[in-house]
């Protein structure tokens, strides 16, 4: 059984025991998240396409860590104009793992 989620503005491929890294979820680590976005559910019953949701499915999932990416540098320069600016920016993220999928 497979579902594919929305969080963060971006969509997942998750199983029961996947580990992946989304955007920062509010939580400590070793609770427990739902998320209701369920887009499409793949089981017994067959392939169910969400109308944008599937009604009445979550996925559980636990949390594992909460983070910050590497480093990125943000440069920007106008050519002539004496204009120089460097900002560095770290993106936070949670990592989780699925621990179920239920359907209503």
């Amino acid at each position: 059984m497979y579902a594919i989620i929305e969080t963060g503005g971006k969509q997942y491929r998750v199983e029961t025991g996947t580990v992946l890294q989304v955007e920062s979820l509010p939580g400590d680590v070793g609770h427990s998240v739902q998320i209701d976005k369920v887009k499409l559910l793949h089981g017994e019953g067959g392939l169910v396409v969400g109308q944008p949701v599937v009604a009445g499915a979550t996925v559980t999932a636990e949390i594992i860590r909460q983070g910050r990416t590497r480093s990125i540098t943000v440069f920007k320069k106008h050519r002539r104009k004496n204009y120089r600016r460097t900002r560095g920016h770290r993106q936070g993220f949670t990592q989780l793992r699925v621990t179920g999928i239920e359907t209503k």
